[in-house]
Formats: structure tokens, C-alpha cells, sequence
């Protein structure tokens, strides 16, 4: 017997968790939102830490491996969130199989998305808030680090001009049309260690290559603000007064945020979603 789920029989699977997704309490759907998010902030975390340090005589070094790394530890994150069980926004965006196959409404399918949207919304920064205004973490080179990330992110203009908003948008489309196969391919899964190769492989690619995931950034982005009170993360990370005035809540979402949702909607939702139906389900109706 294989240990795996085929891509038909994988496909078809997503129909009855739809179901299950789409009529789930309300309250249990946004608790287990939040639980996503917090997740995805430890593993947002332990990247932030593992970024910061890679120099040698005071450049910046070993670029590529390092991000090799970043992505390795990012993928604890979706280990977290499907192994034991929550609820994560741009997973449940292959919700849209149900939706496309009419087993589930577009109310339906609103309802679980905008609660479990919020709730990784509520969750990461919840843990953005303990880490980094909190615990001490963020006091030093690793607050230095979280506001150089959080700053790329909401920066106007990214690749020496380009305009922000459309290069995060495609990075967005990438990012989640990874993380989406990475879940198709942990539910195809049937034994624990599987489920762990299947999610490490796509997260460390998306991570890798610099794609844009929304409730990652719901974490990495308020982490940086929040480390901007600390005089030694200031420091650490050269920013200028402007640079540090920039980084604020109105930017997260006008620059970022509302951006790279609607792209990993599009890789998630259309680019996997959409697809695998039309592949694998369209005209069959599954009970």
C-alpha cells in the first residue's frame, strides 16, 4: 500500500475538508486562526534570528546560504500549523476546490476566510508584541534585524526603483503557490515523517527565493515596529530617522499587507486551487 495520497485521490480529499473547513463554529475557527498565526510568529522568529549575524570584517557575506538557511528554520511554522492542527489564511485558500465544485457557498467560503484571516492577523501580532516589546529579544542585533526586515517590506520602492506594491504583488503569487502544494503534499502524507519532508521542501524554496507570504508578514512587519523603541536595535540597524518614520502601522497595510494577499490568493486559490479542479475534479461530484 502506498504511503501517499495520488494527485487524483489528493484532489478529491480537498472537497470533504472544504466541507469540514467551511462549517466549522465560528469561534473555533477564529481560535485556531490565532494559533496559526502564533505559529507562524515562532518560526518567523527563529528566522529572524538565524538572519542576523552573517558578516565578515563588517559585510555582509554568504548571501545565499544564508538564505538557505532563513527558509529551513521558516518551515517549522507550517509543520506547526498542520501537524497539530490550526487554521492558516493562505492554506485555507485551497478551500477554493469546494467553492468551484459547488460542495460549499461563496458565504461560506467568506466566512472561513475572513475569520481565520483576522485571527492570524491577531495572533502574530500578539506574538510580535511579547517578543519584541516584551521578552528583551529585540533589544540588540536581532531588533536591528527585525526592523531591516520589517523596513524591505514596506519600503516605496524595491530593486533600485521598482515599484513595490507590483514586484510583491508576483512575490506573493510564487509564495503561495508553494505553500499551497506543500500542504496538498502534507495531507497526502500518511505518516509523520513524510508530512515533515513534504512541508520543509516548498517552504525552504519560497523562503529561499524571496517570496512575499501574508501572515508571515503579519508577524515580521509590527515585530520591527515594535523594536523601534529600543535605542540598541535602532542602532543595529542603521536606519535613518526617515527610514525608522516610514516603518509604521498605515504602511504595513498600504504597502504590504493588502498587496500580498491578493497575490497569494491568486498563487494559492487560482494557480493550485483552480487547477487541481479542473484537472482532477471538475465533473466528478464527490460525496
Amino acid at each position: 500500500m502506498a504511503n501517499f495520497m495520488p494527485p487524483a485521490e489528493l484532489a478529491n480529499a480537498f472537497i470533504g475538508i472544504s466541507k469540514a473547513k467551511a462549517n466549522n463554529n465560528a469561534m473555533k475557527l477564529f481560535m485556531l486562526g490565532i494559533l496559526a498565526g502564533v505559529f507562524i510568529g515562532f518560526a518567523a522568529h527563529l528566522a529572524t534570528t538565524v538572519a542576523t549575524g552573517w558578516t565578515i570584517g563588517g559585510t555582509a557575506a554568504l548571501f545565499g546560504l544564508k538564505k538557505f538557511f532563513i527558509g529551513a528554520v521558516f518551515s517549522v511554522g507550517l509543520m506547526l500549523v498542520i501537524i497539530p492542527g490550526s487554521e492558516l489564511w493562505t492554506g485555507n485558500n485551497l478551500m477554493f476546490i469546494g467553492l468551484l465544485n459547488k460542495d460549499i457557498s461563496l458565504g461560506k467560503l467568506l466566512r472561513n476566510w475572513g475569520l481565520v484571516f483576522f485571527g492570524n492577523l491577531v495572533g502574530s501580532i500578539f506574538l510580535a508584541w511579547i517578543i519584541s516589546s516584551m521578552s528583551g529579544l529585540t533589544g540588540g542585533n536581532v531588533g536591528g534585524t527585525a526592523i531591516n526586515i520589517a523596513y524591505g517590506k514596506v519600503a516605496s520602492t524595491v530593486d533600485g526603483g521598482a515599484p513595490h506594491n507590483i514586484m510583491y504583488f508576483f512575490r506573493a503569487i510564487g509564495c503561495n503557490w508553494l505553500v499551497c502544494l506543500a500542504v496538498m503534499m502534507a495531507i497526502a502524507a500518511k505518516d509523520i515523517g513524510g508530512k515533515v519532508l513534504a512541508i520543509f521542501f516548498p517552504i525552504m524554496a519560497f523562503v529561499t527565493s524571496g517570496f512575499e507570504h501574508a501572515i508571515a508578514n503579519m508577524y515580521f512587519i509590527p515585530a520591527g515596529i515594535f523594536a523601534k523603541v529600543f535605542p540598541g536595535a535602532i542602532k543595529a540597524s542603521g536606519k535613518s530617522a526617515e527610514a525608522l518614520a516610514s516603518l509604521n502601522w498605515g504602511t504595513f497595510f498600504t504597502n504590504n499587507l493588502i498587496t500580498v494577499t491578493l497575490g497569494n490568493f491568486v498563487g494559492g486559490a487560482i494557480f493550485v486551487g483552480a487547477i487541481y479542479w479542473w484537472i482532477y475534479v471538475k465533473g466528478k461530484k464527490v460525496a
